[in-house]
């Protein structure tokens, strides 16, 4: 299975089997219930995941599932081994800002379902309302109605697209960290689940 998948190629398999997820609104899902599985193992928390993913989908089935395992392989490689490059899957730069954008909210949307949907234990439920992940949670909620400016120049909106990838990029691997002693099986179930796959 290949390391790494574009954005396009899981947006146009999506489309085509008539999924209504589109590639970033499910990577955000992803890693949002990464962060916090609501009690599943993460082997279970995957397989939840890409049935609401393809969820009444109509063709295809085989090209999305293969990509969309693709895509968790590689996530739950870089948030349980903490390496630095994980990022959000969002269109490549010779997309427009104005789509990245859109993009990156889809991401954030995704991200806050899959992090405070369900039934959560108070304990949870509390530190999911203190500090730092109150401070994502709003600031995540906040770029769901990003949008590019129109009377800024192409430039200062390319870097202010950046400074948001960049944010979400960063607060993401802390909200995973925030909340790992909430996973029932850590990281090296993670790392098994990995271990597997690959052979």
């Amino acid at each position: 299975m290949q390391e790494t998948i574009e954005y396009s190629d899981l947006d146009d398999a999506l489309r085509r089997c008539g999924a209504t997820w589109n590639a970033a609104q499910a990577h955000g899902l992803l890693c949002g219930r990464l962060c916090l599985p609501g009690g599943a193992s993460v082997r279970e928390t995957v397989r939840q995941w890409l049935a609401t993913v393809q969820d009444g989908v109509v063709a295809g089935s085989a090209e999305c599932a293969a990509l969309l395992e693709s895509a968790s392989t590689t996530m739950l490689r870089q948030l349980a081994e903490r390496q630095s490059q994980f990022a959000p899957l969002l269109p490549a730069d010779p997309c427009t800002v104005v789509l990245r954008t859109e993009a990156l909210s889809h991401w954030c949307e995704g991200f806050l379902h899959g992090l405070v949907s369900g039934k959560q234990a108070p304990a949870v439920r509390a530190r999911l309302a203190a500090q730092p992940l109150a401070d994502i949670i709003r600031d995540m909620l906040e770029i769901t109605r990003a949008a590019v400016d129109e009377q800024a120049d192409e430039e200062t909106n390319e870097e202010a697209y950046v400074e948001l990838v960049e944010y979400i990029r960063v607060a993401a691997q802390l909200a995973y960290e925030e909340l790992a002693e909430f996973r029932p099986a850590g990281s090296e179930f993670a790392a098994d689940v990995l271990h597997s796959r690959q052979q």
